[in-house]
């Protein structure tokens, strides 16, 4: 069974939008996501990536499940 991995910012945002979330849309202290009416905080661009930690937190947070995520 694969394993999430560390991501950057620029494939966390891919990967949301290849699974039905818009934006991201800036404004605020983070730029968020949005898919129907639910909207999903994301960090800021930053040069370091998104560690497993987090992205498992922003994965929960967008109600998308590992196999979803790894489902390419």
């Amino acid at each position: 069974m694969e394993k999430l991995k560390p991501v950057t910012w620029q494939e966390f945002v891919s990967r949301m939008k290849e699974l039905g979330f818009e934006g991201p849309f800036f404004g605020g202290k983070h730029p968020k996501m949005k898919k129907g009416t639910q909207t999903v905080i994301i960090p800021n661009k930053h040069e370091s990536e998104i560690g497993i930690g987090f992205l498992t937190r922003l994965l929960r947070q967008a109600e998308i499940t590992k196999d979803e995520w790894l489902n390419k």
